[in-house]
């Protein structure tokens, strides 16, 4: 039997994490031993502490320690704006632009009849049950631009037609991007967004 079980174990839990293969995994683990008190230790006593706090806002679906999360709790954020998203990795990552001053509504996922995922699957009633009593008076579709997300959008926005304005991001060619290294549909997406200069 292996003396460094505990050990192996934890490179295998590591590997499991997005982004980290075997060896990646390997490398993390050794540089947390050797800095044990700086790194090792602290790391456990914060991901104890967040296993046993974190939850899902009970609103929005952000992820949060408590109930209802900071975003949907702070009062400067009800401008009427709610921006819908596929998970909280894209809540995220719209919060880390800083632009954005309105709430959020997490959907857990996309439309798919491949994988039998419906409205009901998803976060949609909860989204419905919000538009009213939170005075919402714009819905920004911020999906993938995958046919998952566009179908999802489409259907939401059919759902709000008529009680608010509904908008998505633009789409197309992103800041610095070269149109040669642009895929086909990215480029037809801009080229149908065109403005005037």
């Amino acid at each position: 039997m292996s003396s460094n079980r505990d050990i192996d174990a934890l490179i295998d839990m590591m590997a499991k994490l997005p982004g980290l293969g075997p060896r990646s995994a390997r490398r993390a683990v050794l540089h947390m031993i050797r800095k044990r008190a700086l790194v090792l230790t602290p790391l456990s006593e914060v991901m104890a502490t967040v296993a046993a706090t974190a939850r899902e806002c009970l609103n929005c679906g952000n992820v949060g320690t408590a109930d209802i999360c900071d975003i949907c709790n702070d009062p400067k954020r009800e401008n009427g704006q709610m921006c819908i998203v596929e998970d909280v990795a894209d809540l995220w990552a719209m919060e880390r632009s800083g632009v954005f001053k309105g709430r959020y509504h997490v959907l857990g996922g996309t439309l798919s009849a491949l994988d039998s995922i419906g409205p009901d699957e998803l976060r949609i009633p909860r989204l419905m049950s919000r538009i009213g009593p939170e005075a919402v008076q714009e819905v920004i579709l911020a999906l993938n631009a995958t046919i998952d997300g566009q179908t999802t959008a489409h259907y939401i926005a059919d759902q709000l037609e008529g009680q608010v304005s509904v908008t998505s991001l633009a789409q197309g060619v992103p800041i610095g991007g070269e149109l040669d290294y642009l895929d086909d549909g990215t480029i037809t997406a801009a080229l149908n967004a065109r403005r005037p200069v």
